[in-house]
């Protein structure tokens, strides 16, 4: 099986979302999971929702993202919000997973 090679934009992006991942390992232990949820809900709608040849629309949101963690980096950012959508998302999400197992 052979792997295709990943663009530019595609290791910008998945930078981003290990970046992310990493940044959640920071915050207490009681908020790591909203600060997860928040991360895989964020990247994952937005994944389904902009067509992989929308360059522009990317590069955008990259740098709306990278503002956006540089934010929750900080130290003194201890919560974040996470919305009834986000939950809901993450019990269909879970429900999926448990009825393939």
């Amino acid at each position: 099986m052979s792997s295709l090679r990943k663009s530019g934009l595609q290791k910008e992006v998945l930078n981003l979302y290990r970046r992310a991942l990493r940044m959640v390992k920071t915050k207490p232990a009681s908020k790591q999971h909203k600060f997860s949820l928040f991360v895989r809900y964020t990247f994952r709608t937005n994944a389904s929702s902009v067509s992989p040849r929308n360059v522009s629309t990317i590069e955008h949101l990259l740098r709306k993202g990278k503002r956006q963690l540089e934010v929750y980096e900080e130290p003194s950012v201890k919560d974040c919000w996470v919305s009834e959508e986000m939950k809901r998302w993450d019990e269909t999400n879970r429900a999926l997973l448990r009825s393939k197992s």
